[in-house]
């Protein structure tokens, strides 16, 4: 069997239309959106509502890690544009997922990211889209499971919950033959990204379960330019499954 997994797709919705080719599966791990680019600011929800320019300020507030002047300036930029806020944000969120789901091949098995807006998820779901968080599913004679969104941190996405109740998820999902995330296992060489030069959240229940069930694989995206994107944790590959809007290329796992 040959299965794709993408995470990190962050508007592409053209090289997605192709990610199934091939496969006999196609999974998604999260991040669809593209909330601000950090290579082109001229992309992205922030810069459509408030230009390039301001995209670009905002980036490198928050590449300097000066989040409260980042959220400061993302505040008088939203009383400026006046009305209501989260509704612009899910105007401008709900027309990029439109533009995505259409793109997205069936069947496709998919969970949350970080950035990611769950709620907005369910009006434009095809029928051979299946989400899953904290659960699990069989494909060939293999298990899978799976676990959506991130952890709190300093870049407050919109998708970030509390450790207990991501550890909740994973526990539910129990032992698998592929465990699949948004966020990696919290492993040091996993979780630091060479080119934003900081190290990302990953999740210290990912790497106790993956210690004590030992699955095949451990699959996730999250850190786009890991200083590692394979490490072995007893039997189990733990695999960063790349940056997909920045290669547009799926990674392939033939089991």
């Amino acid at each position: 069997m040959r299965v794709h997994v993408v995470s990190d797709v962050h508007g592409a919705a053209g090289p997605l239309r192709h990610a199934a080719a091939g496969a006999d599966a196609l999974l998604c791990l999260g991040d669809l959106l593209l909330f601000v680019d950090y290579a082109d600011h001229g992309q992205g929800i922030f810069a459509d509502l408030f230009g390039a320019e301001a995209a670009r300020q905002f980036v490198a507030l928050r590449t300097a890690k000066l989040f409260d002047e980042a959220r400061a300036m993302s505040a008088g930029l939203w009383q400026r544009l006046g009305g209501d806020p989260a509704g612009h944000v899910r105007n401008a969120a709900s027309r990029q997922y439109a533009e995505l789901f259409a793109a997205l091949p069936e069947p496709a098995y998919l969970t949350y990211g970080n950035v990611d807006i769950p709620s907005l998820w369910r009006e434009h779901l095809r029928p051979g889209h299946h989400v899953l968080d904290g659960e699990r599913m069989e494909l060939g004679g293999w298990t899978f499971g799976f676990v959506g969104g991130g952890l709190r941190s300093p870049y407050r996405t919109p998708n970030e919950i509390d450790d207990d109740e991501y550890a909740a998820k994973v526990a539910a999902v129990g032992t698998v033959d592929v465990l699949c995330s948004h966020i990696p296992p919290a492993v040091p060489q996993l979780l630091y990204d060479t080119v934003a030069r900081r190290v990302e959240r990953g999740s210290e229940a990912l790497l106790s379960h993956a210690k004590r069930t030992q699955p095949h694989y451990v699959l996730f995206g999250h850190v786009h330019q890991p200083l590692s994107r394979r490490v072995r944790i007893g039997r189990t590959e733990c695999i960063n499954v790349g940056h997909f809007r920045a290669s547009g290329e799926p990674y392939v796992l033939d089991l």
